[in-house]
């Protein structure tokens, strides 16, 4: 998998809301629900498939309307976090330590069950 600056993204979509002014709507409550929006419109280009036709979908004529839907949940999941000032990397890396203590492997190995049931 690629690596990519983070910071560099980040500023590039602030660059972006700046030079069009959009700062002035661009509050947490308001990046936050368009993320929801954003986020609701990905998963609605997998609604009604069947398992394996999620799989395929890159193969199909929906390929680049994924590769949007997914590049917009993350233009705003980077600009919550700079209106935040939440250090992405810093908080994944948190999480996914917090996580790998709920879901040891040696426990939840091939099992679908949330951390409350085993």
């Amino acid at each position: 998998m690629k690596t990519f600056p983070i910071e560099e993204i980040t500023n590039i979509v602030a660059d972006f809301a700046s030079e069009r002014e959009w700062n002035q709507f661009h509050s947490p409550k308001n990046i936050s629900m368009a993320l929801n929006v954003e986020s609701s419109e990905l998963m609605e280009m997998f609604q009604w498939l069947k398992e394996e036709e999620s799989w395929e979908i890159m193969k199909t004529d929906k390929k680049v309307s994924v590769e949007d839907e997914v590049a917009d949940v993350a233009v705003y999941l980077l600009r919550i976090c700079d209106l935040l000032k939440i250090d992405l990397e810093e908080v994944i890396r948190k999480k996914m330590k917090k996580n790998a203590e709920k879901y040891p492997p040696e426990l939840v190995r091939g099992s679908s069950k949330k951390y409350d049931e085993y």
